[in-house]
C-alpha cells in the first residue's frame, strides 16, 4: 500500500479518537472487589503450592513422568493432525496479532485507546511474571529430560511454567475483560476458559509440557487477568499521556520547529479530520513579498466560455484517481533489438520493420 493511501486512512482514524470517549451507560470500568480479591488471594496460593510441589519432587513430579510414560500422542494418534492447529491458539504471535486487530477496532469504535493499551499492559505483565519464573527455576521439558523421577530443575530450561497456557489464557480472557455488555462478558469468559484449558491440555498430548507445567500456566494467566483492575490508573495515564504527546507534536509543528521533511507526513497524523491541514495549506509560505489574498477556485460554472476544446475538463493531462498513470509520450519507447541503421531513404518504413532486427549486410 503506498504512503498517499496509507496516510488518509491513519487521518480518519485519529480524527475519530480525537472525540470524546464512547461507552455504554451500564459498563464501567473493573475494579477491584472483594470478590476479586478472594479469587486473586486463592489463585496465589494455588500457584504457591504447585511451585513447592514441584521443588520438593512431590506426587505431581510422579504424576507429571506417569503421563510422559504413557505419550497420549501415541495412544490417539488420529488427533495429532487437529491438535498441530489447535495448539497454534495459544501462541503469543498469531494470537497477540488477532486479539489486537479485533480491540484496534474497539478502540476506532468507541473513541479511545484503553483496548489496546489494556491489551500491552497485560502482555506485558505475562512475559515479566512467567519469564522470570522460567529463567529462575530452569526447568527442562518431557523431551530433553535426563534423569527419571527426577523434576528437571535449574538445568537451563525454560519451561515451568507453560508459556502456551498462560498466554492462552491472557489473550482470549482479555476480551472477556474489556466486553461492553454483562452478558457477553460471561460468553467470553466461557469461551477463553474452554480455549485456554484446550491450549493447556494440547500441550500435554503432545509431549511438550509436563502436566505441572500446565497447572502454572493457568495460575499465572488467571494472575495477570485478576490483577488487571490495579493498572487501570496506569492505563489511563498512558492514554492520557499519548494524546498530550500528540498535542504538543501538534503544536510544535505549527511553530514550524520540526523539518519540513517531517511536516507532510506529521500533519496528517495531527490534524482532526483534515480541517488543521487545509488551514495550514491556506497559511502565506514564510519568505513571500506580502500577504497573499486567497483565490477562489475556478469552478466550471464560473469559468468564462471557452470552446470545447480548451474547456480544463477537457485535458488529458488531469487525472481524478488517487493512482497515477503516464500518458503515451511519457512511456519509455520500445528499443528494437539488433542494427540500429537507419531505414532505407527512399522506402517508407513499414509497420514490422522496426521490431524485427536487422539481418545481413
Amino acid at each position: 500500500m503506498r504512503t498517499d493511501q496509507i496516510l488518509p486512512r491513519l487521518e480518519r482514524v485519529f480524527a475519530r479518537l480525537d472525540r470524546e470517549p464512547e461507552r455504554p451507560a451500564h459498563l464501567q470500568t473493573p475494579r477491584m472487589s472483594r470478590h476479586r480479591v478472594v479469587l486473586l488471594g486463592a489463585t496465589l496460593g494455588f500457584y504457591l503450592a504447585i511451585v513447592v510441589a514441584v521443588l520438593t519432587t512431590s506426587w505431581l513430579v510422579r504424576l507429571d513422568w506417569q503421563v510422559m510414560f504413557f505419550r497420549p500422542y501415541e495412544q490417539w494418534p488420529q488427533l495429532h493432525a487437529f491438535l498441530d492447529y489447535l495448539v497454534v491458539l495459544g501462541q503469543r504471535g498469531p494470537t497477540a496479532v488477532m486479539v489486537a486487530a479485533w480491540l484496534g477496532w474497539r478502540s476506532w469504535r468507541q473513541h479511545t485507546l484503553r483496548p489496546l493499551i489494556t491489551l500491552g499492559v497485560a502482555l506485558l505483565l505475562l512475559n515479566i511474571t512467567v519469564g522470570a519464573v522460567k529463567l529462575g527455576l530452569g526447568r527442562l521439558g518431557p523431551h530433553y529430560a535426563t534423569q527419571i523421577g527426577s523434576a528437571e530443575l535449574f538445568a537451563g530450561g525454560d519451561i515451568f511454567p507453560s508459556g502456551h497456557t498462560a498466554n492462552a489464557v491472557v489473550t482470549w480472557g482479555i476480551l472477556a475483560y474489556l466486553a461492553s455488555t454483562v452478558v457477553t462478558r460471561r460468553v467470553l469468559s466461557v469461551v477463553s476458559a474452554v480455549v485456554s484449558l484446550s491450549v493447556g491440555a494440547t500441550t500435554v498430548y503432545l509431549g511438550t509440557h509436563w502436566v505441572s507445567d500446565v497447572l502454572l500456566g493457568w495460575s499465572a494467566g488467571l494472575l495477570v487477568l485478576l490483577a488487571l483492575p490495579w493498572c487501570e490508573p496506569l492505563i489511563a495515564q498512558v492514554e492520557a499521556y499519548v494524546f498530550e504527546a500528540r498535542a504538543r507534536l501538534r503544536s510544535l509543528v505549527e511553530a514550524g520547529q520540526v523539518p519540513e521533511a517531517l511536516t507532510g507526513l506529521l500533519v496528517p497524523l495531527l490534524s482532526a479530520g483534515g480541517k488543521w491541514r487545509l488551514q495550514r495549506a491556506a497559511e502565506p509560505a514564510a519568505g513571500s513579498a506580502g500577504p497573499t489574498e486567497p483565490q477562489e477556485p475556478v469552478t466550471p460554472a464560473a469559468a468564462p466560455s471557452l470552446p470545447a476544446a480548451h474547456h480544463p475538463a477537457a485535458r488529458p493531462a488531469i487525472h481524478l484517481t488517487a493512482r497515477q498513470h503516464l500518458i503515451r509520450s511519457e512511456r519509455t519507447p520500445a528499443t528494437p533489438v539488433g542494427s540500429r541503421r537507419p531505414a532505407h531513404a527512399e522506402r517508407a518504413p513499414s509497420r514490422g520493420a522496426a521490431a524485427r532486427p536487422a539481418t545481413g549486410g
